[in-house]
């Protein structure tokens, strides 16, 4: 009795010693998964073909919404990680969870409420049409039977197919502005800031008429709760007119989508 009253103490020892090794084992993987020093991501999508908004210096995305959102990461205490995408790729890829949000004109829409959750809006934006010097289409009437350059998955290419218009639909602006200089197409419709940077550059007629005015938002997938923590930054920088003062570096007229 009493050796085998020692075997199961020393049993026992035995047991209470794999045990808290396990558990030791089980917090060091936790805490290299949570580290104090460094900062949560916020993988942030565009598509930089939409200057003044955003656009590439070399490699890097410059423009309005760039520097907004590092304004609105900054607030939130977190480290802006930028992902590359065409336009309308970005919604599927915040969908799918590949990227915390998606930033580049992106209008509030209700197709896209059904994808998608919105931001609060920062900037109510017209679009435009943009034509050749001497062109004929002096105003949206003269649009029937002509043919619209437009960037696929904006609502420039859902105006235009909801009116009944031909189009050419691109991946980028880029490529719907060459349409209409090579005169591959008769006009190009795009939001009037870009229309006015991008045209200036190439010579091209903006016309005074806007097509439609909507606002725009910084896109999440559906129940994210970045939502309320960004309109709360948002909000801050709107009111101490940090939002404005970003639109007056690039020489854009900022206006308020609550004015």
């Amino acid at each position: 009795m009493k050796h085998f009253t020692r075997f199961l103490c020393l049993f026992f020892a035995a047991a209470m010693l794999l045990t808290m090794a396990a558990c030791g084992s089980k917090n060091t993987d936790t805490d290299t998964d949570t580290n104090p020093g460094e900062k949560k991501q916020l993988v942030v999508a565009t598509s930089p073909d939409f200057p003044p908004f955003e656009s590439l210096d070399g490699s890097d995305i410059v423009g309005i919404e760039p520097k907004l959102m590092q304004a609105i990461a900054d607030k939130l205490g977190m480290e802006l990680v930028w992902e590359q995408v065409d336009f309308d790729s970005i919604i599927p890829g915040i969908q799918a969870g590949r990227y915390d949000a998606g930033v580049a004109g992106i209008s509030i829409t209700a197709d896209r409420l059904k994808n998608c959750d919105f931001s609060d809006p920062y900037f109510l934006a017209n679009q435009v049409i943009v034509v050749n010097p001497g062109s004929d289409i002096q105003s949206k009437a003269d649009l029937t039977g002509k043919t619209i350059a437009v960037q696929t998955g904006t609502t420039a290419e859902t105006y235009c197919l909801d009116n009944g218009y031909e189009i050419l639909s691109f991946a980028s602006n880029i490529d719907a502005q060459a349409a209409l200089t090579s005169g591959k197409a008769d006009a190009w419709v795009v939001d009037n800031e870009v229309a006015v940077k991008m045209a200036g550059e190439q010579n091209l007629t903006v016309l005074d008429e806007a097509m439609t005015s909507e606002p725009y938002a910084l896109a999440f997938a559906k129940g994210s709760d970045l939502v309320d923590q960004v309109n709360q930054a948002l909000s801050q920088l709107l009111q101490d007119g940090t939002v404005e003062q970003i639109f007056q570096e690039y020489d854009t007229v900022y206006v308020s989508p609550l004015s």
